[in-house]
């Protein structure tokens, strides 16, 4: 299975971004910028991201915020878990696999 890691890799490449632009590009709370070391340990799977940090490479990266909550395997901070009932959560999570396995063909593999 993919990591958070990789996809942030696979999708800077993909925007023709090097660590060092990407970086300049995402901001700390300090509202200074990332670090390129702290972007390649985030890369390499080092370290978890703080959501604010999800935030904006979702943006940079031109991606919805929810596939980069999937691959740090978080919940979205809107999604309130204590307001679910069990049956809303297992009908939420079947829902999601049967999206997924239609997708997929059911293998797990990527996206066509």
């Amino acid at each position: 299975m993919k990591t958070l890691g990789q996809f942030l890799i696979e999708r800077r490449k993909a925007l023709g971004l090097s660590q060092k632009e990407m970086a300049a590009l995402i901001k700390n709370r300090d509202g200074k910028p990332l670090s390129a070391t702290y972007l390649n340990y985030l890369e390499h799977d080092r370290g978890k991201p703080p959501d604010y940090l999800l935030d904006q490479f979702a943006e940079v990266l031109k991606v919805e915020r929810d596939v980069f909550y999937f691959w740090a395997q978080r919940m979205p901070p809107d999604i309130r878990p204590g307001e679910a009932s069990e049956e809303r959560v297992t009908a939420a999570y079947r829902a999601f696999r049967r999206e997924l396995k239609s997708k997929e063909g059911g293998k797990g593999g990527k996206r066509s």
